[in-house]
């Protein structure tokens, strides 16, 4: 199958009320992990990297991810996500890339918005989509990190979504990067999604929305790992989300998790195992259990 567009997945999931899961990749592992789930339950996917990936795997990693793309029975765009400049987002477009995100959240406005109109230029002449983010999210992941929230504005997201031309729109409506989301209950602004698909026709995106199943915290800290305290959006919260207009939903942490956690255990259990493969296997096996997760409650399942 060829490169999926990006604006066509996000517009059928529109149309259709669902989501497609956007998984982040950072080596071979997980990029098979992503895909043999997609292929197993026909279902859409971004397979995406981060800047940080990018600059740990090189256009290697890209290269891999556009191979994958290119021979699997299922749609599958390969996205940067969120991208640091013009000149990664450009870089990407040149590659090969089928989707670019450029991160311009941290700065005012109007500086969001001149940033993002150029990476739409040069991004139009290769038919390559662009997702853009208004509004901030508190956390950290790779490069990206706030301290704070920023929520989105509805009537601020309408006129940023005129201005840039943008294909699709990362909001926040309360979710953060990494393992440590909420200290009270967990709870999305659903009513500000509400508004924000209100005044916008273009595919809105969730950033910051692993899970960060219990389970998988139990498994790695009972293999010696110190992650306690993390909490992640409830699935609940994100079936709720799709159903008001999130179209992409962004997983990353819950596929480190269950990688770590698999590692742990395998080696706890084997000391005397140093050949990588047989090391790896299962961590492949765990992050291909939580995409096939992430796939059903999105409802992309089946949708190809």
């Amino acid at each position: 199958m060829v490169l999926a567009s990006g604006k066509l997945l996000l517009s059928k999931a529109r149309r259709e009320c669902y989501a497609v899961g956007a998984f982040n990749t950072n080596n071979l592992e997980a990029t098979k992990a992503i895909v043999s789930a997609a292929i197993e339950l026909s279902a859409p996917i971004f397979l995406q990297m981060s800047g940080g990936a990018l600059k740990y795997g090189g256009f290697e990693l890209a290269g891999l991810a556009l191979a994958f793309a290119k021979k699997v029975p299922v749609p599958v765009a390969v996205h940067l996500d969120h991208g640091p400049s013009v000149e990664l987002a450009r870089e990407c477009i040149g590659f090969g890339f089928s989707s670019v995100m450029i991160d311009g959240s941290a700065l005012p406005f109007r500086q969001n918005a001149a940033l993002t109109r150029k990476v739409v230029a040069a991004a139009k002449a290769r038919r390559v989509s662009v997702e853009a983010e208004l509004g901030r999210l508190k956390g950290g992941e790779d490069d990206v990190f706030s301290a704070r929230h920023s929520y989105t504005d509805p009537a601020a997201a309408a006129k940023f979504v005129k201005l840039t031309k943008v294909d699709s729109l990362a909001v926040a409506i309360g979710s953060s990067h990494g393992a440590y989301k909420f200290r009270g209950i967990p709870m999305l602004d659903l009513q500000r999604l509400k508004e924000i698909a209100s005044v916008l026709e273009v595919p809105l995106v969730l950033h910051g929305a692993s899970s960060v199943p219990p389970s998988l915290v139990a498994a790695a800290n009972r293999y010696g790992a110190e992650i306690s305290g993390a909490r992640g959006v409830p699935e609940s919260q994100i079936r709720k989300a799709v159903k008001l207009g999130i179209c992409k939903v962004n997983e990353d942490t819950d596929l480190r998790l269950a990688f770590i956690a698999a590692v742990r255990k395998f080696l706890h259990g084997n000391p005397s195992a140093y050949d990588p493969r047989e090391v790896l296997s299962p961590a492949v096996e765990a992050m291909k259990a939580v995409v096939m997760r992430r796939i059903e409650v999105l409802g992309s399942d089946g949708k190809v």
